[in-house]
């Protein structure tokens, strides 16, 4: 209240930059834009949130749920360049957003996996070309639908430096699981009836035996969907907070020199 009452005595011009510069030492994320870049011989688009400096920094391709590009993902891209990374949120989706659950299952349904997968390996692509990203330091995020993308391009992407899967389904085939050379980190609920405990531990397990550098954690009382606070049966805060300080420190670690 004292703080308004400081700000009505300034002239206007003056009230302006203290607002500007309040903005800029908050942490507030500037403004995504908007790119497109081609993914065969179609155009995809996506949202680039930028951190502060020239770079070139790491970058993390960010891949939606089933929802699309919604209020919650562009948090997390916007949260991924507070911390330093070019962040990219892919849209899938070609610019619809689900609005219920009815929706996200039809626009789910309707992606073609291989347009999905194409669209991200050219989003790695179009970070890799860019003056102010580092090429070898390229990882990738995605929950839900996304966390399964995030797999899916982690097999079809050899650069991918690093890769979050969160509650996302697993590949299986070891011949495809040999194709990763990423980093894995893997944050799943221990009652998601879609994605079992057991498959999880079998992934893990079969990764470790090729050699693959993998680190998965099960949260046994969280079910599918437990890190966003949308899901307003199912989500598990202090899970949730768990969930991103171990991604946090998976990109540090794996992508931050």
């Amino acid at each position: 209240m004292h703080f308004i009452f400081f700000l009505m005595g300034f002239p206007m011009k003056r009230l302006f930059l203290l607002v500007l510069l309040f903005v800029s030492v908050s942490g507030f994320a500037a403004t995504p834009q908007k790119v497109f870049f081609s993914s065969g011989e179609e155009q995809a688009s996506a949202l680039l949130y930028l951190p502060s400096g020239p770079g070139p920094h790491p970058a993390i391709v960010v891949i939606q749920e089933w929802w699309g590009v919604n209020d919650w993902i562009k948090e997390q891209a916007s949260r991924f360049a507070d911390q330093g990374f070019v962040a990219l949120a892919v849209d899938l989706y070609r610019g619809q957003v689900a609005t219920d659950s009815d929706m996200a299952h039809e626009l789910s349904r309707g992606l073609p996996q291989d347009r999905g997968v194409r669209d991200l390996v050219a989003a790695v692509q179009f970070l890799s070309e860019r003056s102010d990203v580092d090429p070898a330091r390229i990882g990738a995020v995605g929950w839900c639908m996304g966390g399964g993308y995030a797999a899916q391009l982690a097999v079809a992407e050899p650069k991918l430096r690093a890769v979050a899967i969160n509650y996302g389904a697993l590949p299986t085939d070891k011949a495809a699981l040999s194709r990763i050379h990423a980093a894995v980190l893997g944050n799943f609920g221990g009652l998601d009836r879609g994605i079992p405990p057991a498959d999880v531990n079998a992934f893990a397990g079969s990764m470790k035996n090729l050699g693959k550098p993998v680190d998965v954690k099960i949260y046994p009382d969280a079910g599918h969907a437990f890190e966003n606070p949308n899901n307003t049966q199912g989500y598990k805060p202090e899970d949730a907070k768990d969930a991103q300080q171990r991604i946090q420190h998976f990109f540090a670690q794996t992508l931050k020199p």
